[in-house]
């Protein structure tokens, strides 16, 4: 039998007394702790099924299906990705990625809906600004943008990812407008574009007393260091990154599916937990994307991955342009037809990224194959609730009684 794989959930349920010794834990914080520590265990229920060959018996254990869980986004990031099969273009897609200074991660920290709504608002309407000026593309575009707070070392570093089609409508709707096919827009201007409309937002966010600015932050209080600063980021260059176009829907969807539903770390990375201490994988993109690991005490692991909970209902996937939810099925079914695409034309299927069959519901086992003898299905034969005593014994731990 394989070794058990140190998970992410496994940190959570080894450190998460020591670290609340420490620190204190946000709402949604607190809710994605005690959903990671009990799932895909008996203490959230599940199913008991049969092989119809070899007659071997398995339990699977319900998920938690909250998003920051590593364990639950293959079905989630499947069902996503099959909901915009139906709006993909046959056109190159281009990857730009906007990310804040490193100066401004602690503001955005402590302000987190305020701060990443604006980065959501700047980078989008810059793209969208930049694309309408006849002297780029002069058409409207659509976007699909992505909020990622991390880095590979957890560490809080804000940007977002936005797939965008390469082209766009016309202004009277009657034509599309092709950009080049290796080329989108231009760097300097989008990062120029974005640092001025971001810096406008914030210092109105902060005119306006909105940002919570304590701790650390509390200096910036003072009228003259909160101008020093933004003066400084106004003289920076800001990072806009745009990635060379990769081809069609095929490769949109695989594409997609390494970005949507991402959590800070996945359970593939944790190496080991061991003397107090968690190490994990990590890619050094400042070294070259050479692989390399980094170990944390446990309580350090877990502060950096809950730093990157996000605040309640906060939607991290946003459209934008001819994408955007109001007008998407209206304006993808006049640009496909401006681009040729018939009606007959199958939707893309991302073979190696297949919809992944979660252990967790009845419905999904549905034809699910035998992992003992390769041949009969699996038939649930009993379901069984959640079981309240095991999830009260891993809150006993997670959660001493300090009184």
């Amino acid at each position: 039998m394989a070794a058990h794989r140190p998970a992410v959930a496994d940190v959570f349920r080894e450190f998460a007394a020591e670290y609340l010794a420490k620190y204190r834990l946000s709402c949604e914080a607190e809710q994605v702790l005690r959903a990671i520590v009990a799932c895909k265990t008996a203490a959230l229920g599940g199913h008991k099924a049969r092989c119809s060959e070899c007659e071997h018996e398995l339990y699977f254990y319900n998920s938690c299906r909250n998003r920051h869980c590593p364990k639950c986004q293959g079905a989630a990031r499947a069902e996503w990705l099959e909901k915009r099969t139906s709006e993909l273009l046959a056109t190159p897609y281009f990857h730009v990625v906007f990310t804040l200074p490193e100066a401004l991660a602690p503001i955005a920290l402590r302000n987190r809906r305020l701060l990443y709504s604006l980065l959501f608002r700047a980078a989008s309407e810059t793209l969208l600004k930049v694309a309408r000026n006849p002297k780029h593309l002069g058409a409207e575009i659509g976007v699909l943008a992505v909020l990622h707070t991390w880095g590979q070392s957890l560490n809080h570093h804000p940007h977002i990812h936005c797939v965008v089609p390469g082209g766009g409508l016309s202004p009277d709707r009657t034509a599309w407008i092709h950009g080049r096919e290796s080329f989108f827009l231009p760097v300097r201007v989008l990062s120029r574009v974005f640092r001025g409309k971001f810096l406008t937002y914030l210092r109105d966010a902060y005119d306006g007393g909105k940002l919570t600015l304590r701790g650390k932050l509390e200096h910036l209080g003072d009228n003259s260091a909160w101008i020093d600063l933004v003066g400084s980021l106004s003289r920076m260059e800001w990072v806009v990154y745009s990635k060379p176009p990769f081809g069609g829907p095929k490769q949109v969807l695989k594409y997609l599916a390494r970005y949507t539903h991402r959590v800070a770390i996945s359970d593939q990375r944790i190496l080991g937990i061991a003397d107090g201490k968690v190490t994990f994988q990590y890619k050094d993109y400042r070294g070259g994307g050479i692989e390399r690991t980094m170990t944390l005490e446990g309580p350090e692991f877990l502060r950096r991955f809950l730093q990157h909970v996000l605040p309640r209902s906060f939607h991290r996937i946003r459209y934008f342009g001819f994408l955007s939810n109001r007008h998407r099925a209206e304006k993808v079914a006049l640009a496909k037809f401006l681009l040729g695409q018939g009606k007959e034309e199958p939707a893309p299927q991302l073979d190696d990224a297949a919809p992944v069959r979660e252990a967790s519901d009845a419905p999904e086992l549905k034809g699910a194959i035998c992992p003992v003898c390769k041949k009969g299905r699996l038939i649930v034969i009993e379901d069984f609730l959640p079981d309240p005593r095991i999830l009260a014994t891993f809150l006993a731990v997670t959660y001493p009684d300090t009184s």
